[in-house]
């Protein structure tokens, strides 16, 4: 009897250690379960930002700015030295190039990252002011700007240029060396300048008796200029919706042409916009011929606008050719 007795506690014994084990093994299971997590939502985290690149040195990229905006500002510089239709579309496709060519050769350059703001400011001015610079071009073409002045002072007047001198001051503010990315030209105000009505332009073949009455009924102001052989004899002004009269006319056969546009620059002998150029396809003959008892010379009418019954045909001039 105290055999059975014995063998029963050791199992009761044996009984209790194993329910002991089981719990330890739970716990443990669920601590490990509780530890994982972190490990899971540290994989779920975004990646951290790579660093931003230095950029070129100081120095390096003080070179290619030189090389770069020098150009642009000569060329907007130059527009003012045009005289003619010609030079004046030269320049302003060399003041093209200068500014597709910096925004080329800026466009992809690391700057320095103290100016990395500034310089993508200024590449993108660049770039509008290209398309500015298209639309100015289209403008001497048609004959809407049609002096040197007259470009510059649009050029002046539009946010793209505004745009781009801000642009350069603001990188040339980071350092001293970066200059050459302002723009130095001050562009002068649109104008709108006109003469009295009957002034005498020039005047270099003059003291006969003939006479010229001019018409001008048209929407825009012009000047009419007689020329005898290559030499100009006077160019009289006539404001639009009035008449003017020239006189002392010498004898001969004068060619006849007429400028008509907006704000005359007297000092370049031209209307600065809006500009046309004509001719009279028939001479004028002036004549004064003696008798016993009179003296008889020629009077003429001309009209610069189209009026019904009219007999004097006219054509457009080259303005690179018209007398000046």
């Amino acid at each position: 009897m105290i055999t059975s007795r014995l063998t029963v506690v050791s199992l009761a014994a044996v009984l209790a250690l194993a329910a002991c084990t089981g719990d330890n093994g739970s716990d443990n299971s669920g601590s490990a379960a509780a530890s994982g997590a972190p490990s899971q939502a540290s994989q779920d985290s975004p990646p951290s930002s790579p660093p931003v690149p230095a950029g070129m040195t100081p120095e390096a990229y003080q070179i290619d700015l030189d090389t770069a905006g020098k150009p642009v500002g000569a060329a907007f510089a130059a527009i003012a030295k045009a005289r003619t239709f010609k030079s004046l579309d030269q320049r302003m496709q060399k003041a093209q190039d200068a500014v597709d060519g910096a925004a080329a050769r800026l466009g992809d350059l690391q700057a320095p990252v103290e100016t990395r703001q500034q310089h993508q400011g200024y590449v993108e001015a660049l770039r509008r002011m290209d398309g500015e610079l298209v639309t100015i071009r289209d403008a001497i073409s048609d004959q809407t700007l049609c002096t040197s002045a007259a470009v510059l002072a649009r050029l002046g007047k539009s946010d793209e240029f505004t745009g781009l001198k801000e642009a350069g001051a603001a990188l040339a503010d980071q350092d001293g060396n970066y200059s050459s990315a302002e723009i130095g030209l001050k562009p002068p105000k649109e104008r709108s300048r006109r003469l009295g009505n009957g002034t005498v332009v020039s005047s270099r073949i003059r003291g006969g008796r003939g006479s010229l009455t001019i018409k001008n009924g048209g929407t825009q102001d012009g000047v009419v200029t007689l020329l005898k052989g290559k030499q100009k004899a006077v160019s009289v002004y006539v404001r639009k919706k009035s008449s003017a009269r020239v006189s002392n006319i010498k004898d001969g056969s004068y060619r006849v042409y007429f400028t008509t546009g907006a704000d005359y620059d007297r000092a370049a002998r031209a209307f600065t916009r809006n500009c046309t150029f004509e001719r009279f396809e028939d001479s004028l003959p002036f004549r004064t011929t003696y008798t016993a008892t009179q003296v008889r010379w020629s009077t003429w009418t001309i009209t610069l606008n189209r009026v019904k019954g009219g007999n004097a045909r006219s054509s457009a001039v080259n303005p690179d050719d018209f007398p000046s």
